[in-house]
């Protein structure tokens, strides 16, 4: 068992990873473990910390790498308490924003919080150049939760709750700092992502970006991660946001006990644009979303089966849980 208080000791696993895309070598699921969770506890120091994250940056996550990293970083900050009531948790990660169309990321939250599915966001406050889902729910009155015991009475009024990264997990949100020194984005951003904040099995939605990512993370979805922590619903993102896109919808994996299925196939652009809020400012978009809820701006088709999708697994989860 390596101790990573002496720094010296991180040498070994970043040569491994460091020697450059065709040369390096994946770690251990446990070693990947160990090393994350010794930087999440502050034991390496920044010289190798920023050589790990340039090396892994180059190389590229392994299914197993992220699993170990996963695990170590679950283990860093409390689990979350899902209330009793006949739905899963559905957990929504937004750290993306958008740069051009409008973040309709806060009206699949809605639309699932009014059918009595607690629905956790969790992400950024702000991104420079980007409208994130967080500002347009302040706009809408739905301010930020910092603490964990405020989730019950918002979920018991139907309404989402947004926890800041900073408040739900303070190591990986250090981690996730990082981007501001190193100009790079780093194993982290990938982790926050698919992370299962709860106690209690829950319904996480998850995108991706880049094809190797559908790639990896159907791997490890099918075959490293732990079925008891619920189900996973798997897509390209919309602007990098778990939202369907509201022009056409996207393929929709599920993962149910690490068996992939597809949920929802790729649609073609739509003939006829869909209403969509005018513009993609905070204010704008709130606006329109309190429209839309209120039945006077139509509900984009691919966001209303999306949502009635994630309702009804959410409650599937709960019925298999109480036999």
């Amino acid at each position: 068992m390596q101790n990573f208080e002496n720094p010296l000791l991180a040498a070994p696993f970043i040569r491994e990873i460091g020697r450059g895309k065709k040369g390096a070598r994946d770690l251990s699921r446990d070693d990947a473990r160990r090393l994350y969770a010794a930087m999440l506890n502050g034991k390496l120091s920044d010289l190798e910390m920023g050589a790990f994250l340039i090396s892994m940056r180059i190389k590229g996550e392994s299914v197993g790498e992220i699993a170990g990293f996963l695990d170590a970083a679950e283990a860093a900050f409390e689990a979350l308490e899902a209330p009793d009531v006949p739905f899963a948790p559905v957990v929504i990660p937004s750290y993306n924003g958008s740069r051009q169309m409008p973040n309709l990321t806060p009206l699949l939250a809605m639309l699932l919080s009014r059918e009595g599915v607690p629905v956790l966001v969790h992400g950024v406050l702000d991104d420079p150049g980007r409208v994130t889902t967080a500002e347009i729910l302040n706009q809408m009155g739905i301010s930020p939760s910092t603490q964990a015991n405020s989730l019950r009475s918002a979920f018991e009024s139907k309404l989402p709750v947004f926890m800041p990264i900073a408040a739900l997990a303070p190591k990986l949100h250090r981690m996730l700092e990082m981007r501001r020194v190193l100009g790079l984005r780093n194993s982290t951003h990938t982790l926050v992502k698919i992370m299962q904040p709860f106690a209690q099995p829950a319904l996480r939605l998850v995108s991706y970006t880049h094809p190797e990512y559908l790639t990896m993370l159907t791997s490890y979805f099918s075959e490293a991660a732990p079925a008891q922590r619920g189900d996973v619903l798997l897509m390209r993102g919309t602007e990098g946001e778990t939202v369907a896109n509201a022009k056409r919808a996207q393929a929709v994996i599920w993962f149910h006990q690490n068996q992939a299925s597809t949920l929802i196939e790729r649609q073609e652009p739509v003939d006829k644009m869909p209403p969509l809020p005018p513009a993609s400012d905070a204010a704008t978009t709130a606006d329109w979303i309190t429209q839309a809820l209120a039945g006077k701006q139509p509900i984009p088709a691919p966001i209303a089966e999306q949502a009635a999708q994630c309702a009804q697994i959410a409650r599937q989860m709960i019925t298999s849980l109480r036999r």
